[in-house]
C-alpha cells in the first residue's frame, strides 16, 4: 500500500507562486528503487480531472500540460520520497484541487487511468 500526502496549497494572488509537495510512504516503499512514475493532476469545479505534469521514476523525463508549460516545474527527491510542483505566474484559471498520483511504471504516464494511487488533494485558489 502506498500513501500520498499533498501539502502547500493555499490562496495566492494572480502572478504569485506556490510550491506543492507530495510525500509518499508505505511499508518498504522506495520511489527510486521500485520505479515509480509520479504525476500531478487538478480538478476545477464542474470540470474533469486533468493532467498537469509528470515525472519519470529517475527524474530524467518530465512532461507538462500546454496550459502550464513555462510556468510550472515538477521535480522529485527520491531520497525523501517526495515530489514537488513549483507553480509560478499563477492565473485565476489555475484554481483547482491539485492531486498527486503514483504509478509503478518506468515510463512517464500522462493519463489518469494509468495511476493507481492518489493523494487526498490540496486546494489552490488564485485570486484576480
Amino acid at each position: 500500500q502506498v500513501e500520498l500526502v499533498e501539502s502547500g496549497g493555499g490562496l495566492v494572488q494572480a502572478g504569485g507562486s506556490l510550491r506543492l509537495s507530495c510525500a509518499a510512504s508505505g511499508r518498504t516503499f522506495s520511489m527510486y528503487a521500485m520505479g515509480w512514475c509520479m504525476g500531478w493532476f487538478r480538478q476545477a469545479p464542474g470540470k474533469e480531472r486533468e493532467f498537469v505534469g509528470g515525472i519519470s521514476w529517475s527524474g530524467g523525463n518530465t512532461d507538462y500540460a500546454d496550459s502550464v508549460k513555462g510556468r510550472f516545474t515538477i521535480s522529485r527527491d527520491n531520497a525523501k520520497n517526495t515530489v514537488y510542483l513549483q507553480m509560478n505566474s499563477l492565473k485565476p484559471e489555475d484554481t483547482a484541487v491539485y492531486y498527486c498520483a503514483a504509478t509503478q511504471n518506468y515510463r512517464l504516464r500522462i493519463s489518469s487511468r494509468d495511476y493507481g494511487y492518489w493523494g487526498q488533494g490540496t486546494q489552490v485558489t488564485v485570486s484576480s
